[in-house]
Formats: C-alpha cells, structure tokens, sequence
C-alpha cells in the first residue's frame, strides 16, 4: 500500500518504520525541519513503568485539589487558555478524583498494558538494529511524606496484579540504590522498580528515521499538511493545488490533530499540556542519578541521559509557545539540587526546554480506524509518546494490515469520546 504519515515525532517515525518494515511505501510529512523537533525533542526520557511518570495518566501521583493558580500549582492554567481547554480540564479532574477515591478506570490498566508491550517492542527493535539511545534501566518513585504513599497505594496494586516487580523500600536502601542521592532532603519512603527504564526519545527518533529510509520510507520535512482527504485518501499540502493521493494516512500529528480532524467532522478533547525540562552536563557520576528517579510531590522526574542530567516537570494549559514560567522552572531547579546536588553542572551548557504534550483526559491514545475510509489516527499519547510509540506503531501497522495485533487494543479508538 501506499501510505503517508502526517507527523516525524517519535510516534511518526515508529509508525513509519513498522509500516516500511511490512512492505509499505511510505511517505512521512512532516512541518519542521527535522524529526522529533517538537514534543519528542527533549522530553523526559523515562520508558517505564508508564503509570508512574509524571502526568501520565489523571489520577496518578498529585492530589486532584491542587491549586491551579499560584507558585505552588502542579497543574497551572496559564493566560490564553481556550473553552475547550477548561472542558477538557474538567474531564481530566473528574477521572483524578474518582481515582483518589481508589476506582482506578479501565483506561490505566489499558495504558500499562499497551506500555508494557510497547516496552518489548523497543528492546526486539534495539536488539534487531543495534542501536543504543542512551537506556538505562532502574526507578525510583521518591516519597517525602507518608500520605504520598498512600495517594499512590491503588496505582501501586494495579500495578502488583500486572506483575511489574515492584518493592518498597525506606530512605537507608533508596540511597543504597541511587548513591547520589542527598542524605540532607527528608525522604519518608521509596519505591524500588527494578524495570524501570529512561532512555534518549530524541536519538532513538534519529536512528528509527534512518532505519526507515533504509527500508524505503522517504520524509519529506518543511511540508506543512493544511487538509486531510478520505474516500479517496490524500493529503493538502500548504502550497499546493490538488492532494496527493494516498491508499491510506495516518495521523500522528500533534498540536495539529484537531484542526485537521475537524473539518472532518472528528473531534477529540485533546489539549496541549505543556511541560519543560532542564538538562545539564554531568557533573560527577557518583553523585549524578544512575537511573530514573521520580519525586512524587512535585510530580517531576530525573534521569541521566549519556552525560547529562535532565530534569522534568511541570504541567500547563495555555500561554504563549515563548512564554516560560519562571516559578515552574525555579520548581526543577530545587527538586534537582534537593536530591543531587552534586551531579550536574548548573553554571554553563544548560539547555532549557518547553515543549507541548498532545493529551487526551483519560490518559490512554487515540489508535486504530477513524471510522473514514482511509484514515487512521496514532495521537494523543501526552507524556506517554516515547513509553508506547513502538507498541502503538506495531498495533497499527497489523490493523492496516488487517491482521489481529499481539495484544488487545479494544478501549483505544475515537469512538470512546
């Protein structure tokens, strides 16, 4: 078939290269200059556990009445912000508060379970291509009061029941596991995951595009998509006259899903839940983190990428692209220096990141058939993208295929909103 994929961030170029990998031509359109320049381009890092990543799902982590406005807000809502970005705030708050109150939704177990196969599919991927993006494997979820525990505690048993190993531990062991952890932060209790696992999205992406090319999937970058097509499918681009005619498209766009559903007569609640990083040169490895090392108080995360350190965190709706909130970066800077403060070099070489997480209110993406002819949707994975673009692009290279995927990928379609 000939197939174009609208989006080269990380799930793009999955998509893209699982699609070339069963014969496809594929065409990836993409309206940067390079692959992963926009969410994917200096996230995180961390691939697993996925329900124990900062803003991975509502529900997990912060308490659901946190202040939204303020310095000490977890989940602001910044100038500029949209009716639809309210509504799908409200959505958001409603599956958190359900959650806190111990009923979990179906939508996390299927997000850990999609994440868990997805996990498998990266390592197969590594392993078929030589590749190595900076993996490290290791967790620590950092609990500095007993109540953090407890707001976590069904997380932790849906967790249990999927078999994720999972052991919790006090302060003494948590710093016999990550030595460079500060002996001065208070620290109630941690949570050892030996499977947990951070690695480089942004290299990865680089080195999936190339595999692709090798197997025939051409990238055509600074094209911007301005419509979708169906019954026949194609894609408008910027410029252009007439579509380019397709026998399949699939969207992986992010910031742009909506606007071109839309048209379409497709909408899906997604927002732009903006995050930032900070990343620094390694400083000294024993007193740098070994692994991933999440603080659950102020839902942030921190993880060493080759020899750097990056911090990340922050959740906001609204605000200009150019705008950064200095309170929320103030907020990175202590929880770095809170539990390592001797493993970055803060003064020079520091890159500062904002960047926009495409979210649905459940968690979970949007994968599989639109219910148009021709169209398929890989979108809305928010700070999940790296954690399940390999399994996500594998489930919808066997649905164009029509073959039946690995795992059960009911409760993943538009049609749940």
């Amino acid at each position: 078939m000939k197939i174009a994929i609208v989006g080269a961030g990380i799930v793009g170029v999955a998509t893209a290269y699982e699609l070339a990998r069963d014969g496809h031509e594929v065409t990836v359109l993409e309206q940067r200059s390079a692959a992963a320049e926009e969410a994917s381009f200096a996230n995180g890092g961390l691939l697993a556990p996925a329900l124990l990543q900062p803003w991975a799902a509502p529900g997990v982590g912060g308490p659901p009445r946190r202040p939204l406005l303020g310095r000490q807000a977890l989940l602001r809502i910044a100038s500029g912000v949209s009716g639809a970005d309210l509504a799908w705030l409200w959505r958001w708050r409603r599956a958190a508060r359900q959650a806190a109150k111990g009923t979990l939704p179906p939508a996390l177990a299927t997000l850990e379970h999609l994440a868990r196969y997805s996990q498998a599919r990266l390592h197969a991927t590594l392993a078929a291509l030589d590749m190595d993006p900076e993996c490290r494997t290791g967790g620590l979820v950092l609990l500095r009061t007993e109540p953090e525990r407890a707001a976590l505690a069904p997380v932790l048993q849906l967790l249990r029941d999927a078999g994720v190993p999972l052991h919790e531990v006090d302060a003494e062991a948590a710093r016999r596991i990550e030595p460079g952890l500060s002996p001065h932060t208070p620290l109630a209790a941690a949570l050892h995951l030996p499977g947990g696992e951070v690695g480089n999205c942004r290299l990865f992406a680089l080195m999936l595009r190339q595999a692709a090319q090798q197997l025939g999937a051409q990238f055509l970058f600074n094209t911007t998509v301005r419509r979708l097509h169906t019954a026949p499918a194609g894609v408008q681009v910027a410029g252009e006259a007439a579509p380019r005619s397709f026998d399949a498209v699939v969207l992986c766009a992010g910031a742009s899903a909506a606007a071109l559903l839309r048209p379409l007569g497709l909408r899906l609640p997604l927002a732009m839940l903006h995050g930032y990083t900070v990343s620094a040169p390694l400083r000294e490895d024993l007193y740098a983190p070994q692994g991933a090392v999440v603080d659950a108080h102020h839902q942030a995360s921190i993880a060493r990428l080759g020899q750097r350190v990056r911090v990340s965190g922050g959740a906001e709706l609204g605000g200009a692209p150019s705008l950064q909130h200095a309170p929320t970066l103030e907020r990175l800077y202590q929880v770095l220096t809170d539990w390592f403060p001797g493993g970055a070099q803060l003064s020079s070489g520091v890159q500062v990141w904002r960047g926009a997480r495409p979210m649905l209110p459940d968690g979970p993406p949007v994968l599989g058939a639109s219910g148009l002819q021709g169209l398929w949707l890989n979108l809305g994975h928010g700070a999940s993208g790296w954690t399940v673009a390999s399994g996500c692009a594998r489930v919808l290279a066997d649905l164009v295929a029509q073959r039946t995927p690995e795992i059960a990928h009911e409760g993943l379609g538009a049609g749940r909103f």
